[in-house]
C-alpha cells in the first residue's frame, strides 16, 4: 500500500511539472506545427566528417501539418518547394524529420549513392535558450549520412550543419 502511495504522488507531481511548462491558454491546436516555414541550413558552419569545411547553404520553403496527443508527442507531414514530402514527428519537444535523398553521394565509378538525410529541431527564443511551445523559431541541425559501402567503400561521408526554422508571416 506505501508504494502505490509513493508511485501516485510521483505520477501526480510530474503530471504538475508538464502542465506547469505549458502557457495557461495551450490547446492541442498550439502544441503542433502548422502553417508556412522557412528552412534554413547554413553551410559556412558545416562539418564533413567531424572537419570544419564550408558547404552550400540552402533555404527552402516547408508547408507544415501535425496533430499532437500530448504537449511534446506530435505526428504530421512536411511538404517542401523543392519538390518532397515527409514525416515528421515529435518526441519530448524535439522534432524529427528524415527522409531518403536519392544520388546523394557521386561515385568514382560516376554512379550515385543515396544519402539519409535527418532534421532535428527544438523551439528556441532568441538568446538560444529553449522557448515556449509555439515559438516561431526553431533551432537544430541537418544531418546528411552516406550509406556504408556505397560507392564500394565502407567510409562514410557525414555532413553536418546548422538548423534554423522560422514560421512565415
Amino acid at each position: 500500500m506505501r508504494v502505490s502511495s509513493v508511485l501516485a504522488a510521483i505520477c501526480l507531481s510530474a503530471g504538475a511539472v508538464v502542465a506547469a511548462d505549458l502557457p495557461a491558454s495551450a490547446s492541442p491546436a498550439d502544441w503542433g506545427l502548422n502553417g508556412t516555414y522557412v528552412a534554413t541550413s547554413n553551410g559556412e558552419w558545416a562539418k564533413v566528417n567531424d572537419v570544419f569545411r564550408d558547404q552550400t547553404s540552402t533555404r527552402s520553403t516547408w508547408t507544415i501539418t501535425s496533430t499532437c496527443s500530448y504537449p511534446g508527442e506530435c505526428t504530421g507531414t512536411v511538404t517542401s518547394d523543392w519538390g518532397w514530402t515527409a514525416p515528421i514527428y515529435q518526441k519530448s519537444s524535439v522534432w524529427y524529420l528524415k527522409r531518403t535523398i536519392d544520388g546523394w553521394q557521386p561515385c568514382p565509378d560516376g554512379s550515385s549513392a543515396s544519402g539519409l538525410q535527418v532534421y532535428r529541431f527544438f523551439a528556441s527564443a532568441p538568446d538560444g535558450s529553449t522557448a515556449e511551445p509555439g515559438s516561431s523559431t526553431l533551432m537544430g541541425d541537418d544531418q546528411t549520412t552516406g550509406i556504408s559501402g556505397s560507392c564500394g567503400s565502407s567510409k562514410v561521408v557525414f555532413i553536418s550543419m546548422p538548423f534554423k526554422l522560422v514560421k512565415a508571416n
